[in-house]
């Protein structure tokens, strides 16, 4: 048996809801924070923790903004939030790989 590319897993991604923020982002241009917070389930403050989280690691670009007097804020993927997560999922990718390589899927 091998040793798993757990290494190269981004725990910085890998939170159920940060996973979710860039999943959801990869495949939308960008995203506004009640959008996000709707599409996955999140309160607002954890969403918010979560956020800011990935804006630290560069990942996301957060805009603030004001639409009708109403605050707005608006998420996009930042071209090294793109990359890593690419590289999140070609680990992802590689590791469940290794599953279905050496028999240990789940079978029932």
């Amino acid at each position: 048996m091998s040793t798993p590319p757990i290494g190269q897993i981004d725990e910085i991604i890998h939170g159920r809801l940060r996973l979710g923020v860039m999943t959801y982002l990869a495949q939308a241009e960008a995203a506004d924070f009640n959008e996000l917070k709707t599409a996955l389930e999140a309160t607002q403050g954890n969403l918010s923790v979560h956020l800011r989280k990935l804006e630290e690691a560069g990942y996301v670009t957060i805009e603030k903004s004001f639409l009708d007097r109403k605050p707005l804020t608006r998420v996009r993927l930042s071209a090294s939030g793109r990359a890593a997560f690419r590289r999140y999922v070609e680990a992802m990718a590689a590791l469940l790989g290794k599953l279905d390589n050496e028999g240990g899927g789940a079978e029932g």
